[in-house]
């Protein structure tokens, strides 16, 4: 069936588009930009802000652009002198209700506010009145709400309703008292939040962002008697770039290992390492449930923030939960008892830090069940952001900086831990283990394609062993929703699956590097940071966990075998259900 093409003529350029196309969209077609600022393409297209104003010829008043859908023969103006001055009175009117310390705020040089004040000459506020005060709440271990620098422009809500299925914010309160905020204004903390950071990603100032731990690993890496290690996430090396510029999906990963140790990391080491332990521990799991008649499905663990989601909405069915702890949370652990014992190093003298794409690290970090022997299997956790902005400070020239190499004994990771930082790559990677230790022998078969991809919830049959074995894959909360409503109900036909938080997985994290609206609605982000990472795997000389001589050594030297008493002890942890509401 043919859809229905309209023309219309927008600033003089006559422009052919399908019908129930908005202005907005028909003028980016092409190549006119309209200025936006609450929008966000697919999430939030509501018109609260204005900023798209438009003359339609024929009508009185103005066209809200991102809603407003095309007619035939419709000319469009969208830069008169008329729209242009009701945009600066509507940029004064934000500005005048916002906190003006751009040069110490976290979002300076990528605010959209901050971006469209230069590009409309806003140089004095017109309207000063009076400003709205909020309270700034970090009581979370992970986000920091300042909402003085809130525009009310309510992608953060849309994202979190939306995309993520949990509301845990909204507006509240009436009039010029308006503001976004939680039930009864508590911390995010004590509510359903699962601090994914998928609402830092929408804002479009700094009202959200992430709680930072870059002075507590500064002043451990000035202290002569601290020993600090580092390891580094595989969907940071493929984002970090875009921080000084370079093209978005740039792999870094040897400029990177080499300003970590230009900021005086003692060791740097890769999380890739971590995520083929990772699936050691979890491929292990599911052999022996599938032998053993264990529960199913079996569901990954690694994402911090589906954690959290489950023991707050599905807490009577976390026997589901993989007992592996996060890639990380593993490799921490490992630092501070066999690299430690190895290389004669006091434990307590060690400081590991964890440079990740998530913002809910930092909370899984913090989880009283995350250490052993009282010893924290990880002290600091920083994102993608931060380390830009510590290489910075340092006055280090990324770019130009030379290749460098992880360290050992732990430096070399296979393919399979790259591809950890998409949704799809922890199932990829766990079946081909899962596989050749069901076949009892090494199969040629490597890729598995059908759990790739950006769609919400993939689906799988494989044939291995004589068995049929079916797998899924669910990125987003609003996805993981779905599965874990179906397994409630006992209508689950899975055996293995993997859940991410953020959707897109690793490489769309709430601490990778914001993007604009713009660049949202013209780039596909994740296709380009995903395809980086398999590109890392294919180009991997082993691609398998268990064919890694790091893991072999490992568990020849200390960990015995997988599921061994001692990789309990130090790789698997255990999960209980968590009210929604902590609000007394």
């Amino acid at each position: 069936m043919n859809e229905e093409i309209v023309t219309l003529t927008i600033d003089g350029v006559e422009v052919k588009t399908k019908k129930g196309t908005t202005i907005l969209q028909a003028a980016k077609e092409v190549g006119i930009d309209i200025p936006t600022l609450c929008f966000l393409k697919d999430i939030n297209e509501v018109g609260d802000c204005r900023m798209c104003i438009v003359e339609v010829e024929g009508r009185k008043g103005f066209a809200t652009s991102c809603i407003q859908t095309v007619e035939e023969g419709m000319v469009v103006h969208t830069h008169t002198p008329n729209v242009l001055e009701a945009r600066h009175v509507i940029l004064d009117l934000i500005i005048s209700n916002h906190a003006k310390d751009c040069l110490t705020c976290t979002r300076s040089g990528n605010c959209e506010l901050q971006n469209l004040a230069v590009k409309f000459n806003i140089q004095n506020v017109e309207f000063p009145g009076e400003v709205t005060q909020h309270k700034i709440d970090d009581q979370s271990p992970a986000i920091v709400r300042d909402f003085n620098k809130c525009i009310l422009c309510r992608r953060c809500i849309s994202t979190c309703k939306k995309v993520q299925d949990i509301g845990a914010i909204d507006c509240i309160e009436r009039g010029f008292e308006s503001c976004i905020s939680t039930t009864y204004d508590h911390s995010l903390n004590d509510v359903d939040c699962t601090f994914c950071g998928q609402c830092i990603e929408s804002c479009p100032t700094g009202a959200l962002h992430e709680k930072e731990s870059i002075n507590d690993v500064w002043a451990k890496l000035k202290d002569p008697d601290t020993y600090v290690v580092v390891q580094t996430a595989p969907a940071v090396r493929v984002a970090l770039g875009e921080e000084f510029g370079m093209p978005i999906g740039t792999n870094v990963k040897e400029k990177m290992v080499t300003a970590l140790k230009r900021l005086g990391f003692d060791k740097v080491f890769d999380t890739n390492t971590g995520a083929d332990l990772t699936i050691m521990e979890e491929a292990n799991e599911f052999v022996e449930r599938l032998q053993n008649g264990g529960v199913f499905p079996m569901i990954t663990s690694c994402s911090p923030g589906w954690v959290r989601f489950a023991e707050k909405n599905f807490g009577d069915q976390l026997d589901h939960l993989s007992s592996c702890k996060s890639p990380h949370q593993m490799f921490g652990a490992i630092i501070k008892s066999y690299f430690a014992e190895k290389y004669g190093i006091d434990r307590n003298k060690i400081c590991t830090v964890s440079v990740m794409p998530c913002i809910a690290k930092k909370y899984e970090c913090s989880r009283p069940e995350m250490e052993v022997d009282g010893a924290r299997d990880v002290d600091y956790v920083i994102t993608t952001r931060e380390l830009s902005r510590m290489i910075k400070q340092a006055n280090i020239e990324f770019t130009q900086l030379e290749d460098g190499n992880f360290d050992d004994p732990m430096g070399e990771a296979t393919g399979a831990g790259a591809i950890f930082g998409t949704t799809g790559g922890v199932m990829e990677a766990a079946i081909r283990t899962a596989v050749d230790t069901l076949e009892n022998r090494s199969i040629d078969r490597i890729e598995y394609k059908e759990v790739r991809g950006e769609k919400g919830i993939k689906e799988a049959t494989l044939n291995v062993a004589g068995k049929e074995v079916k797998i899924a894959v669910a990125s987003g909360l609003a996805n993981a929703r779905k599965i874990m409503e179906q397994i409630r109900k006992g209508e689950s036909p899975y055996h293995f699956v993997e859940i991410m938080a953020c959707p897109g997985g690793c490489v769309m994290g709430g601490g990778q590097p914001i993007k604009t609206s713009t660049i949202r609605a013209t780039v596909d982000v994740r296709k380009l940071r995903a395809s980086a990472l398999y590109e890392i795997d294919e180009k991997s000389v082993i691609r398998k966990s268990h064919e890694s001589p790091v893991m072999k050594q490992l568990y020849a030297e200390f960990l015995e075998k997988p599921g061994s008493h001692l990789a309990h002890k130090y790789l698997h942890t255990s999960y209980s259900p968590k009210p929604k509401y902590d609000i007394e």
